[in-house]
């Protein structure tokens, strides 16, 4: 079984070496439960929702089983219009829905820097995207590591090593649904 994790910097690796990198410990953490897994890394340091969007037929040209969507941090670090991002996070999921292969989404929420405002119209985004395509949805991304020194790299916005195991533990159970949403339409 294939699946793709379509992100940005982290879910790409950013600052932590290759085994280190979210794709890799989650296909480790799967293998160990049984899985058979080939989680393929399509992660993109710097990437938007935009972007992500651009180079989706790149991402699956191999094919995927299912793919893990993971964007949107960088938009908000940028602060784009929120509005602007849900629309290539919109046009992103419909062509996945065209695909037929089930989707994980990876939700994202605004930085308490940005205010009240903008996150009021940011983080609503990702569970109305996966209510609308019928999506798994894995509220936060970052759950359990942001703002964690001990688990951020000194730039205190990408996991360190010990952050990236803190987020597939986290995710595990999401990513198990979503096989489990593969092996049924087979």
């Amino acid at each position: 079984m294939r699946i793709v994790v379509l992100g940005d910097s982290l879910s790409a690796g950013y600052g932590v070496l290759g085994q280190e990198a979210f794709p890799d410990r989650l296909e480790a953490a799967l293998v160990k439960r049984g899985h058979d897994v080939d989680i393929i890394n399509a992660g993109v340091s710097g990437d938007t929702a935009a972007d992500g969007l651009a180079r989706l037929d790149w991402a699956l040209a191999d094919g995927a089983d299912g793919v893990i969507v993971e964007l949107g941090a960088n938009d908000m670090l940028r602060g784009h219009d929120p509005a602007l991002v849900r629309d290539s996070l919109d046009d992103l999921m419909s062509r996945l829905a065209d695909t037929g292969a089930p989707v994980l989404l990876a939700g994202m929420r605004a930085a308490p820097n940005l205010g009240a405002d903008y996150a009021a119209r940011f983080d609503p985004m990702f569970p109305a995207l996966a209510k609308k395509y019928g999506t798994l949805l894995y509220p936060f991304f970052l759950d359990g590591v942001a703002g964690d020194a001990t688990l951020n790299q000194a730039d205190r916005m990408h996991p360190n090593a010990a952050g990236v195991e803190v987020i597939v533990g986290r995710i595990l159970p999401s990513v198990e649904a979503l096989i489990e949403q593969i092996k049924s339409k087979t």
